[in-house]
This record gives structure tokens, sequence and C-alpha cells, in this order.
């Protein structure tokens, strides 16, 4: 079992590098596995080989031809090298169809040169899932559980409205159900604390709409801020991580193909809360003069938060978004962050934001 080897993207990332440090520290043992990681730059790749990671520099997601070949390390030559790597974690991006699926198809081609199973596991998001009561254009009120076929859904909500991040998913499973992969999706909820990684430490909507709220001197919600999503600490999502990596190890069966997109999500908050918080948090600091929060519309916030983009700043920003882990809760997942941590990290991440300005 020594011998296989795990390959990350992401590395230098907010969730590729929490989980990263998570498998250094893992009650599992998993550090005697070699990971190998997808990097950008010399610097970075110095870094990382220093930590015990094997750096493979690449330049670009769009280089599908190369991350094919790095998934598949196709070496008629070396059947053991074919043996090494039967797990892909991909972490660098939840939008880009081409890397995935040209993982997915490397991935493909080591599992057709030594007839051994190979697994994908991606990261991807809940925006997939939201709906647009702001515009009116999709309204959903139910919360979805990771026992339900996501993918029908995901099926269904893309015939009425293409989305990158959902197209993603879909290009995912059906991928490696053509070519023999077993992938298994993590669709993750907001995920809020400071990351474990070497680089990046924070995450994309809160510290976005931290640093907003200070160049326009007010926290702001779109609307009456009553969509609900939810939450998961990056430590915890980390854990699942491992939880998912260490059956794969062990020989165990995941959850794979239609059936195999899990949640994370452990509670729940309103856009409302969320910018009190961040109000709240930056009003302490001195980074902004007053706690009250702003209601803006959707166009005001899209110019603001997305560069304009109205469909994005709705779905990732004012939506609801509800989900249950059930299904990563019955393959042993426990969270150790509570709501308090959840309410105490907006000052934390504050600091942070309001450090780099």
């Amino acid at each position: 079992m020594a011998s296989c080897k795990i390959l990350l993207t992401g590395a230098t990332g907010y969730i590729g590098g929490s989980i990263l440090t998570q498998l250094l520290q893992s009650k599992h043992d998993l550090s005697k596995y070699p990971i190998s990681v997808l990097v950008r730059g010399e610097e970075r790749a110095k870094i990382l080989q220093d930590q015990g990671f094997n750096p493979v520099l690449f330049h670009s997601l769009d280089e599908a031809d190369i991350l094919q070949k790095v998934a598949s390390e196709h070496d008629n030559r070396d059947q053991q090298k074919l043996m090494q790597l039967p797990v892909v974690i991909h972490t660098a991006s939840g939008y880009h169809t081409a890397s995935a699926k040209a993982l997915i198809l490397g991935l493909g081609d080591r599992k057709k040169a030594t007839g051994k199973e190979v697994h994908f596991i991606h990261t991807t998001g809940t925006s997939n899932l939201a709906d647009q009561p702001i515009s009116g254009k999709y309204l959903e009120s139910r919360t979805f559980s990771d026992r339900e076929n996501i993918y029908a859904y995901l099926k269904t909500r893309e015939a009425l409205q293409v989305y990158a991040q959902r197209t993603t998913d879909i290009t995912v499973v059906e991928t490696g159900l053509s070519a023999g992969v077993k992938t298994t999706i993590v669709m993750s909820p907001t995920i809020y604390g400071v990351g474990s990684g070497l680089f990046n430490k924070l995450s994309i909507q809160v510290p976005r709409l931290l640093r907003t709220a200070i160049q326009a001197g007010y926290s702001a919600m779109v609307g009456d801020g009553k969509g609900v999503w939810d939450y998961v600490h990056v430590a915890d999502l980390a854990r699942l991580y491992e939880l998912l990596l260490n059956k794969v190890l062990k020989g165990e069966e995941l959850p794979s193909g239609e059936k195999g997109i899990l949640f994370s999500a452990t509670g729940s908050y309103s856009w409302a809360e969320l910018a009190n918080g961040i109000g709240s948090a930056l009003a302490e600091l001195g980074a902004i003069k007053t706690s009250e929060v702003k209601s803006i519309s959707l166009s005001e916030a899209a110019g603001k938060w997305w560069e304009g983009e109205e469909t994005i700043v709705e779905l990732c920003f004012a939506s609801n978004s509800r989900t249950s882990s059930d299904v990563s809760h019955e393959l042993g997942w426990r969270e150790e962050k509570t709501e308090q941590d959840f309410k105490k990290h907006f000052l934390e991440e504050a600091r942070l934001v309001v450090a780099a300005q």
C-alpha cells in the first residue's frame, strides 16, 4: 500500500493547502504516501519540495495534454510506476471543465494500462443548487440531501441555465463513467476560517465582502438579506477529504458516479446575519465607521462585488442554498467546529484582510 501515490491540484490554494496540512498531521498516517502536487512557479515548488512533497511544474489549467499525462504517467516500460498513482484530488478550480476532464481521462489511461481501480475526488460548491430570489428567475425552497441523486438535479438545472461550475460537475460524472474512473464530488457551501496551508489562508465569499465593505465604508447585503446558505470550517472540510482518501487507500467503497456527490455543510446563516457579522467586525477594528448594514440592489452589488456579473452575485451572495450532509456523516465524518466558531471567524478574518490593505 505504501507504494500508492496521490496527486493533488491547488496545493498553494486555500482548500488544497489545508488538505495537505491535514494529511501531514493525519491520525491515519497518510503522510507515508508520496504526494505529488501541481504547482506554478519554481519558488513555490521549492517550498513544497522542502516540505516533502513532489512538485510538478505547470503553467495553466488550460494545458489539458500535460494534465492528462501527469494523471496517467503512461509509460509501459515501467509497470511499477504505473501502479503508483490511483488517486487525484482536484481543488484548483471547480469552474474549469477542461482540466477536470483531462485529469479524469489521464486516470482512465492509467486504469487501462494497469487494470487497477482509480479515483478522482473533485471540489465544487453549492452555488450549483442556489436559487435566484432577487431576480425571480428561479425559486427553490427545499433543503437538499446528498442521499438524493444530485446529478439528476444538476442536469435539470443546467438545461434551464448554463453555469460553469455546474457544467464541470456534470462533466466530471459523465467523463468518469465513460472512462471507467470512480469520481466523488465534494460540494461545499461557504467555507470559513483561516486556512492551514503554506500560502493562501483565506476563502472567497466572506473575504471579498470584507474588502468591498472597507472600500465602501459600510457592510452591505442584497435586498432584505433573507436568503439562507450553509457553512463549513476549512479544518472540518479538510478532515472530510482525509476521511475519503483514507477509505480509498484502504480499499473501501466510496459513493461514486451519479451517486457520488457529497455535501459538507455543518450549519447555516442568512445573508443579513453575514452582513451584520462583517459590519460589526470591521467597525470594532476601526476599518469602517459604522456597523450598520446597508441594503443595496443586485445591480449595485454586482458592480461592487463581481465586475457587474449579476448572475454570479445572485447565486453566490443573495440566494438560498441549503444542504444536509447525510451521506458524509454516514461515512463517518464528524465536524469539530461549532456555531460559536462561525460567529468568531468574522473578527479573525477581518484582522487578516485589514492587515493586508
